[in-house]
This record gives C-alpha cells, sequence and structure tokens, in this order.
C-alpha cells in the first residue's frame, strides 16, 4: 500500500455517489506498502479501503484479483471483499486509476513475528492454496524467473548506487537460476506477496490476508519460499531456523510438500530473494517525487539471498524430508 496519486475531495465524492456506503466520513491515505495508492475511508456505512491500481498491475487482470478474494472467502478464509456499485461492477476510474473498494478488515499486522505466528501463516497459506484448486480463473507469474533479467537489465549500470557488487552479484546469479530452477512442481494459485504486513492477526490467531494484487498461477510451493523469506529472519537478517520449521511443519500438516518440491526448495527459497531483490532495487530508484510512499531496502534481500547461497537442502533449514 501506499499513495501514488492524490484524489481530491469532489472527485472522491462524486465517485462515491456510485455505491450503497452512505455518505464520507472521513479519508486519510495509508502510507504502507510500494505498489498501489491506497485510501482508508469510513462513510455512514462503516470501514472500507479504497484501491487506486499504479504501476505493475495491469487494468484487464484486475477482474482476476477481485473474483479471486470473494472465492476465497466463500471457501472459509477471511480477506477483503470487494464492494460492488450500483450498477453491480466491483470496479470502477477514479482520478485517472482503475479503482476498487474493498471491505476493512479487524485485526493488525505483527511486525516481529515469532515461531507461533509463523505456524499461524503456515497453516493458513495451506489452506489458501487448498481453496484456491476450486477457482477457475488463471494468471500467469509476470514477475517469475523469466521477467528478472529483463526487470534488472535496464537499470543494471545503476546498480553501484545500491551496492558496488550488485551488478555481478545479480547476474552470476541470475544464471544460477535460469540453469537450475524447478519444473513440473505442483501448481495452483499463490498470493505471491504475503509479507507480514499483509496478513492480520487478532491475538495468535489470523484474522485475515490481504493485498492479492500479486496472486498468480504458480508453483505451490514457491508461495511457501517467499512466505519463509519474509517471515523466518530478523530485524537484522538472521535467519530464524524455530519459525521456519514451524511455519513449514504447519503447512504440512494439511498439505504435504511432494519429493520433488522438497528438492526444489533451496532453489525456490533463492528465487523468491531474487524477485524481491530486484524489485525493491527497481522501486528504490523510481520514487515518484512527492508519492506518499517508503520504497523498501533492496539490501535487505541481497542479504538474505546471500544466506540462501551457503544452503544447498531442505535439511539444512533445520527441515525433515
Amino acid at each position: 500500500m501506499a499513495v501514488y496519486t492524490e484524489v481530491n475531495d469532489a472527485e472522491l465524492i462524486d465517485f462515491l455517489a456510485s455505491y450503497s456506503i452512505g455518505k464520507l466520513l472521513s479519508c486519510k491515505g495509508i502510507a504502507e506498502g510500494v505498489e498501489n495508492s491506497n485510501y482508508f475511508l469510513h462513510t455512514e456505512s462503516g470501514s472500507f479501503i479504497l484501491t487506486l491500481y499504479e504501476k505493475r498491475v495491469e487494468e484487464r487482470e484486475l477482474p482476476f484479483f477481485l473474483s479471486l478474494m470473494e472465492h476465497l472467502a466463500e471457501s472459509g478464509l477471511s480477506c477483503p471483499q470487494p464492494v460492488k456499485n450500483k450498477a453491480g461492477e466491483a470496479l470502477g476510474r477514479l482520478a485517472g486509476r482503475p479503482a476498487a473498494i474493498v471491505t476493512f478488515l479487524d485485526g493488525y499486522a505483527i511486525h516481529h513475528p515469532e515461531s507461533q505466528h509463523c505456524a499461524a501463516l503456515g497453516e493458513a497459506l495451506a489452506r489458501l492454496h487448498l481453496a484456491g484448486a476450486g477457482f477457475k480463473m488463471k494468471r500467469k507469474n509476470t514477475l517469475s524467473i523469466n521477467a528478472w533479467r529483463p526487470l534488472f537489465s535496464p537499470y543494471a549500470e545503476r546498480a553501484s548506487e545500491i551496492s558496488d557488487e550488485l551488478r555481478d552479484f545479480v547476474e552470476k546469479e541470475l544464471n544460477l537460476l535460469e540453469q537450475n530452477w524447478p519444473e513440473n512442481l505442483p501448481l495452483g494459485v499463490i498470493h505471491a506477496d504475503l509479507f507480514p504486513d499483509n496478513v492480520f492477526f487478532l491475538g495468535n490467531r489470523i484474522s485475515g490476508f490481504i493485498d492479492f494484487y500479486f496472486a498468480c498461477c504458480d508453483a505451490l510451493a514457491y508461495d511457501l519460499a517467499i512466505c519463509l523469506n519474509a517471515w523466518c529472519f530478523d530485524s537484522n537478517q538472521r535467519f530464524q531456523p524455530a519459525s521456519c520449521v514451524a511455519m513449514i511443519n504447519a503447512y504440512q500438516s494439511v498439505r504435504k510438500l511432494t519429493e520433488n518440491e522438497i528438492q526444489a526448495f533451496p532453489w525456490l527459497v533463492r528465487g523468491a530473494a531474487m524477485r524481491f531483490l530486484l524489485t525493491r532495487f527497481v522501486d528504490w530508484l523510481n520514487v515518484p517525487k512527492g508519492a506518499l510512499v517508503r520504497p523498501k531496502d533492496p539490501r535487505e534481500y541481497l542479504n538474505k539471498l546471500r544466506f540462501h547461497q551457503t544452503m544447498t537442502s531442505f535439511k539444512d533449514y533445520g527441515l525433515s524430508s
């Protein structure tokens, strides 16, 4: 979440008139995140999140994300629900951007997750994967391995702005990932961005998932690898094996990993670290002037990727095959 596009009061009030959620009482921009413009709305009917879609989100793909949230809720998972306007449409336009309103979820993000939070995440992620099996719409992962080199190449000459060694490091690692990237793994709908700020808790219980705008169809174990990177390191980028074991054991209590997924896991974790290193690197160099956004430091994922390069098997992460 972030704010790239400012919305004036007249535009917003006119937009909300097409919905049956009452008059606007307050509106506040949300600075967290990096992808879309988000506002917290409070109306006579309650609280909502307004999203204006920017950057990497293509308008033609928005029905996939909105329909997925509806499908998952019907399957018993808690996630925001699109609010349809008086014409029965979930998607509109505001300030020249595609825009949608979704319901507000109670809960809060855990910024320093411990092993019990990681266990709750692992179980919920497996349930999301099982629920996604019944979803009929398809969307490829536009930020998978085939996208990484084209993403990096236009900015390679500026890599020294982050680290003197970054260019050579990334190019060597991309070569290895392209040679070893796993194939023939179980596929399905994945969230693909399930960082702690996209998971809400009430106590130690997950109250919901948010921000489905990278969701796609890809290897299920890759989603787990993204979560390992996001949840199983402390604030100093030190790996936390107890959190990793708790998360993956809880995941496997609901959905067992196949032998192929277990063998492929070290490459999936390295690839997940590369994906976020590169998108953070590009975002770091391209923050629009005046945008209400906090770009995330790509060096965090450079450090994590260096760590993963020392790991060669599932057991190295403290896990049993």
